[in-house]
């Protein structure tokens, strides 16, 4: 490779010198810190979405059990009442629908569906009661999509 007449030659066997350790650290400290700034960051959007959700079942005339509830099982995002039976909502957020949905792994719907059979412990009729799980995905725009029943047969 030539560069303006003089030809450039490369060592691949000498091995390159190490960072001097303050530097390390300060490019270790840097990508931590953006690390966990990108999860606060998510943490809030994630909050912020989870509150809008429940704003749009309001707005569809549910009532709210309870928001981020959290038993031994997990954490359901959201309750709602409907009439006598109860919904429990997964609410994701990202850059599309698709890719929200994505989001949900077998695990977590495992472990839903445990902490929803918790809370249903909880209520006068118990395990008796109607439930249904529903998957509240929001794009980048902000738009909402509910899939009722999500989780059911």
């Amino acid at each position: 490779m030539s560069v303006m007449g003089q030809q450039l030659s490369f060592d691949f066997h000498t091995p390159v010198p190490a960072l001097p350790e303050r530097h390390a650290q300060q490019i270790h400290g840097q990508g931590r810190r953006r690390r966990v700034e990108r999860g606060a960051l998510g943490h809030r959007a994630g909050l912020s979405a989870e509150a809008q959700v429940a704003q749009d079942y309001r707005r569809r005339g549910y009532r709210v059990a309870g928001q981020r509830w959290r038993g031994r099982s997990g954490e359901i995002d959201l309750i709602l009442h409907d009439g006598d039976g109860l919904i429990f909502v997964e609410v994701k957020k990202s850059r599309s629908f698709d890719h929200a949905m994505q989001h949900l792994s077998s695990r977590q719907i495992a472990r839903l569906l445990r902490a929803g059979e918790e809370f249903a412990g909880t209520q006068p009729r118990g395990s008796l009661i109607e439930m249904r799980f529903d998957v509240a995905l929001m794009n980048e725009q902000g738009m909402i999509r509910i899939v009722e029943n999500a989780l059911g047969p």
